[in-house]
């Protein structure tokens, strides 16, 4: 059985290394690929730029996508994600400080599955990535597979 990759689209070094640590303190082994950047996510996605002239990598069971990104905005991936055939349905989890009720409205127009506020302690940080993580990693069925993704 292959071992579940996330994908953390985080543009600032100590929430990534604080995501990664809340990850490890749960136990949580799945592999975390981080990219720093919203074209950089969109590239990993779709098997472009950086990641071209390969086989573009299975798709991650799930993306944690923060809003506040350089070049393409936490949004625009999201609106991106949606469009394209291979990636309509990843699901993608909005994790970000933005406190702007409109980023969480839209958020959820352009089709997030969810979103959460990074809290500021670390204790509170730790339980949601574990909560995070139970859901979208262990309880959720997800309906991307690997082959389903090759076909489209």
């Amino acid at each position: 059985m292959q071992i579940k990759t996330v994908l953390l689209v985080e543009d600032n070094q100590d929430d990534e290394l604080l995501t990664i640590r809340a990850f490890r303190k749960n136990r949580i082994t799945n592999e975390v690929a981080v990219v720093r950047d919203g074209a950089e996510a969109l590239d990993y996605l779709h098997g472009t730029g950086d990641f071209s002239g390969k086989e573009p990598p299975p798709l991650p069971e799930c993306v944690l996508l923060d809003l506040n990104l350089p070049k393409v905005s936490g949004l625009q991936v999201l609106k991106k994600i949606r469009e394209h055939s291979r990636t309509k349905l990843l699901p993608v989890i909005v994790l970000t400080s933005s406190k702007e009720e409109r980023d969480l409205v839209e958020s959820y127009k352009l089709g997030a599955n969810s979103y959460i506020r990074k809290p500021v302690d670390f204790e509170q940080f730790i339980e949601a990535v574990r909560q995070l993580g139970l859901y979208w990693l262990v309880l959720n069925e997800s309906p991307i597979k690997d082959d389903q993704a090759e076909q489209e």
